[in-house]
C-alpha cells in the first residue's frame, strides 16, 4: 500500500475504534489512537502474514506488549482478514472472544497473551532466538508503551537480545509521553529513551510515529544492522486524530459521551477526505 492508502486505512481503524469504545462503554482509547499508525504499517506494509494461514511457520510475529490497546489490534486484524469486521461489535460483550486484552487461544493473528506490562519483550526475545536457532528468516516485532519501559523485565530482555545478536528483532516504543494517570515525566522519567537502549548495544532510530513514510522506512528489513537488534522510538500523541483527546492523560481509558463521540467521528472523517 502507498503511504496515502496507509493513512486512509489508519483513519478508518481509528473511527472504528472510537465507535467500539463508545458502544462498549469501556476501552483504552488514548493509547489505541496513538498506536494505530504503527499497527497499520506493520500489517499492511511490513509483515509477512497470511490471514488464511495464521499459524504459517514462516510468518512474521507481532507481540503487542501494551495489551490494554487490544481493540486497535482487533480492528487491524479484522481489516486484514483474520476475523470478520462484524465481530468488532462484540467487543467486551458477554462470551465475546474480543476481551480487553488479547488472547492467543481465542483470536487468530494474536501471537501471545499480553496485559501485565513488561512481559511482551521477553517473549519476543524468545521468539527471535528460536528463529535464529532454526535458521529461519521470519522477523519478530514488539510494541511497548513508554510507561511500560519502566518495568525492569524489559531491560533484562534488552540485555539478552544484544547478547544473542538478535538482528531479527525490532522493538517499537510507542512514546506518547503519557501513562495511566500521569505523564511519564512525573512518574519515572525514562526520556530520552534512545540513548539508553543504544547503550545496551542496540541499533536505535527515532521517528515521528504518525508519519507513514518514516514508519515504513524504519520497519524495513533494509534498515536492519547485522548483529544488532533494532529499537524504533516512535514519538506519538495519545489520542491522535481527535483534538480534545490529543495529549490528554484523562483519555487513557475515558469513554466519550454522545457529543464527544460525534465530534471525534467528524474530525476523523474529515481527516480521511
Amino acid at each position: 500500500m502507498e503511504p496515502q492508502d496507509l493513512r486512509r486505512m489508519a483513519n478508518q481503524i481509528r473511527q472504528r475504534d472510537v465507535r467500539a469504545v463508545y458502544e462498549a462503554g469501556a476501552g483504552h482509547i488514548g493509547g489505541e489512537l496513538s498506536v494505530t499508525d504503527l499497527l497499520t504499517a506493520l500489517y499492511f506494509d511490513t509483515m509477512n502474514v497470511d490471514p488464511a494461514n495464521p499459524f504459517a511457520p514462516n510468518r512474521d510475529r507481532l507481540v503487542l506488549s501494551k495489551g490494554h490497546t487490544a481493540l486497535a489490534l482487533y480492528i487491524t486484524l479484522s481489516k486484514k482478514g483474520f476475523i470478520a469486521e462484524e465481530e468488532i461489535e462484540t467487543f467486551l460483550k458477554h462470551n465475546s472472544r474480543l476481551n480487553g486484552h488479547p488472547n492467543r487461544v481465542k483470536v487468530p493473528g494474536v501471537e501471545t497473551n499480553t496485559g501485565p506490562l513488561g512481559h511482551g519483550l521477553p517473549v519476543g526475545v524468545g521468539m527471535a532466538k528460536a528463529a535464529k536457532l532454526d535458521g529461519a528468516s521470519w522477523r519478530t516485532f514488539v510494541i511497548t508503551g513508554d510507561g511500560e519501559m519502566q518495568e525492569g523485565s524489559n531491560w533484562e530482555a534488552i540485555m539478552a537480545a544484544a547478547q544473542f545478536k538478535l538482528d531479527n528483532l525490532t522493538l517499537i516504543v510507542d512514546h506518547n509521553r503519557l501513562q495511566q494517570g500521569a505523564r511519564l515525566a512525573d512518574t519515572n522519567n525514562l526520556a530520552p529513551i534512545a540513548p539508553k537502549v543504544e547503550a545496551f548495544g542496540w541499533a536505535v532510530e527515532e521517528i515521528d510515529g504518525h508519519d507513514m513514510e518514516q514508519i515504513t522506512r524504519a520497519l524495513s528489513a533494509d534498515t536492519v544492522t547485522a548483529g544488532k537488534p533494532k529499537c524504533i522510538v516512535a514519538h506519538t500523541n495519545k489520542g491522535q486524530g481527535v483534538s480534545f483527546m490529543s495529549d490528554d492523560v484523562a483519555w487513557h481509558h475515558k469513554v466519550p459521551n454522545e457529543e464527544q463521540y460525534k465530534q471525534a467521528m467528524a474530525e476523523l472523517q474529515e481527516a480521511i477526505q
